[in-house]
């Protein structure tokens, strides 16, 4: 199976920059997207041979996210099942006979980390959430964590950390995310690769200087590790400020 998560930073927007040329020659099995930036009915977008699910933000042209899947799951929910959480599009789970199918688009700290005590209990609630599915099925989640967990992650660490994205306390999320039995599956395949990034600030010349971060992830249940077969970050795909990232899995 192949599977791909962008965030498209304004699927319209994305759409006038080539967005459905990658789609259609990626060819993906599961294909998400995240900051969409569309209330309901805002985009007619016909992908034939796909089911597609869809979480708006109440907030107009804000957060958002969207599943593109060849297989229609036996299940699909919204929202991690807490409304202080749920207001935002931010998460949406498909369940299959074998995994859940989860994408998300983490909320941002903001400048001089003005939302990090939300954040903060953003990331425990969707641990929890993450591993009572862990509980019953295998878990494959994607999208924009909104972290660069190691140093190895970043252009720039040294400056960038109490930035958002880079905060120690971020960063200690991550890790206890992957402590309770999951793989970031870039660094399953790439433990040591350096300077690839899949966000890069649209101010300085960031991409054209490669000064980026790795803020997007495919997550895994560990126990899924053997069935990992590869793991790609897009790097010469534009249209957004952020590039797709890639999980290649064989779960037959």
């Amino acid at each position: 199976m192949k599977l791909i998560s962008w965030n498209v930073n304004g699927l319209r927007a994305c759409i006038q920059k080539g967005f459905l040329d990658f789609f259609h020659e990626t060819d993906a099995d599961i294909f998400c997207i995240q900051e969409s930036k569309l209330q309901e009915g805002q985009i007619d977008l016909p992908l034939p041979g796909y089911f597609s699910y869809w979480n708006y933000a109440k907030k107009k042209g804000y957060s958002g996210t969207a599943i593109f899947t060849k297989k229609e799951p036996l299940n699909v929910t919204y929202g991690i099942g807490i409304e202080e959480h749920d207001k935002e599009g931010r998460v949406i789970t498909l369940e299959y006979p074998d995994f859940y199918m989860v994408t998300c688009y983490t909320p941002n700290s903001q400048n001089e980390l003005a939302r990090l005590p939300y954040r903060m209990q953003w990331e425990d609630d969707f641990r929890a959430y993450l591993k009572r599915l862990d509980g019953s099925k295998p878990v494959i989640l994607c999208g924009d964590l909104n972290v660069a967990h190691e140093e190895i992650d970043l252009k720039n660490p040294k400056t960038n950390r109490k930035n958002a994205g880079f905060s120690d306390e971020e960063r200690e999320k991550m890790t206890k995310l992957l402590d309770a039995g999951f793989t970031d599956t870039f660094r399953y395949f790439y433990p040591d690769t350096e300077q690839i990034y899949s966000w890069w600030s649209y101010r300085f010349r960031a991409r054209e200087k490669n000064a980026g971060w790795r803020i997007d992830y495919f997550i895994t249940s560990k126990r899924m590790n053997d069935k990992l077969t590869g793991a790609k970050i897009h790097t010469d795909v534009f249209g957004s400020d952020h590039c797709p990232v890639e999980l290649d899995i064989d779960l037959s």
